[in-house]
């Protein structure tokens, strides 16, 4: 049952954008799920041919200029920074911000840009940051003196300004004059669903008027694929959710982007409004960098933060987009946590990262930008490498073919490393 507050101001969201390697935009993506393609394929940024994993979700033919059109700033940021401006370009240009404010007298206009945020959610980094310093450190052969003398000689000066985590927030504020309240979140996979859920408090607590909300990610990267396998979470060539055959995740690569405005800053400019959002929640199990409980306890309580926050009740949930990633535990322990809050009546579950792969950081929030086409094409996308529901998983509203929502309200899960979960809840328009 829904219980209305009056005093409680409604976050609208009036613009999106997402890249990954399923498409360039939210509608290519819903369109590559809903036709049942995967991304994954081999890897091209490098010669896998001795690497135990070989496939990942890449954005195929990568051009930069495409990504971001000055190409003075392709030297001072890396690829996922060019993601994550990309999509955060998209979900400014279509929610018509700067377009509104050269309508304003110039007063008012830099109140607009004042009252204007930014909020980043990144992945905090990959290993190819430092790929750089690599051959003078062979070269050195230990000798830190002259590390140091030629160090200035083999490294990029712009090395530092290419590795900052804030990159797509700093250079998203100064293309659009964003000068508002503004945060960067490096929270592993919850930090681009953090990104969402900060921006709407901060709307809704009056830090600004409307704000863009921003996750991207592209681990796609030798040390980073070596690691991850060797601590078992990457699959042999697909990812398989809530399937008896699942064995692992795959990485992905993309951003993911979505303009927030208060109901009055919204109203004020006649908007175009695509959903609301409603609510968040946030919870970690403390239980160790990798491990996380059976029985979905940080999970189940993030649901409930975020639906008490919403003031819902379980049974408004129209549609569930599951975390999915494909690991073992991951996935048994989260048809746990979806029991201990829906009971016998769980609604249509989505899984995304068969298509797209773990996008990590920007995972979340590219997963709720699909979500609201889902809400508004009235379809629930099939799992396509679903086989066989593992019998832990063997009662979910899992399907290879599309459903249909219950309901117009979307609840997308996250999970990430030291066993933090979070649950963003969205409303289509």
């Amino acid at each position: 049952m829904v219980v209305t507050d009056m005093a409680r101001p409604r976050i609208l969201i009036t613009g999106s954008g997402a890249v990954c390697g399923s498409g360039n935009s939210p509608a290519a993506i819903f369109d590559a799920l809903c036709e049942g393609r995967s991304a994954v394929a081999p890897i091209e940024q490098w010669d896998t041919t001795d690497w135990p994993v070989k496939v990942a979700a890449e954005i195929a033919d990568f051009n930069p200029r495409a990504m971001v059109e000055d190409r003075k700033l392709h030297k001072f940021i890396r690829r996922t920074d060019m993601l994550g401006l990309f999509a955060g370009s998209q979900a400014v240009d279509t929610a018509g911000f700067v377009g509104h404010r050269t309508t304003l007298a110039p007063d008012a206009a830099a109140t607009y840009s004042d009252r204007s945020g930014v909020y980043v959610g990144s992945g905090g980094g990959a290993y190819n940051s430092q790929y750089e310093f690599f051959p003078l450190m062979t070269e050195a052969d230990g000798d830190l003196v002259r590390f140091g003398e030629e160090l200035s000689n083999v490294v990029n000066p712009m090395w530092l300004l290419r590795t900052l985590p804030n990159n797509v927030l700093c250079h998203l504020g100064i293309k659009y004059r964003l000068k508002g309240s503004n945060a960067c979140i490096t929270n592993h996979s919850c930090g681009g669903t953090l990104a969402v859920i900060e921006a709407a408090e901060a709307l809704r607590t009056g830090e600004a008027d409307r704000a863009v909300a921003v996750g991207h990610d592209t681990l796609i990267e030798p040390q980073m694929v070596l690691y991850y396998h060797a601590c078992g979470l990457l699959a042999a060539d697909t990812i398989r959710p809530f399937d008896a055959a699942r064995d692992g995740s795959l990485f992905g690569e993309g951003a993911g982007a979505l303009a927030l405005e208060t109901e009055q800053s919204a109203v004020k400019r006649n908007a175009t409004v695509i959903g609301e959002v409603l609510a968040g929640g946030h919870a970690g199990e403390a239980t160790g960098l990798l491990s996380i409980r059976d029985d979905g306890d940080g999970l189940a309580r993030a649901i409930g933060e975020a639906l008490h926050d919403a003031r819902l009740g379980a049974s408004d949930i129209g549609m569930i987009v599951a975390h999915g990633n494909g690991t073992r535990q991951s996935d048994a322990s989260e048809a746990t946590a979806l029991r201990r809050v829906f009971g016998s009546a769980v609604p249509p579950i989505a899984a995304f990262k068969w298509s797209i792969g773990h996008l990590i950081a920007a995972a979340g929030i590219v997963e709720t930008v699909v979500a609201l086409h889902a809400l508004k094409k009235r379809l629930v996308p099939g799992v396509a490498t679903l086989r066989s529901l593992d019998p832990e998983c063997a009662d979910l509203p899992v399907s290879t073919k599309a459903q249909v929502p219950r309901g117009n309200v979307a609840l997308v899960l996250c999970r990430g490393f030291a066993g933090t979960d979070t649950a963003l809840i969205v409303r289509g328009a």
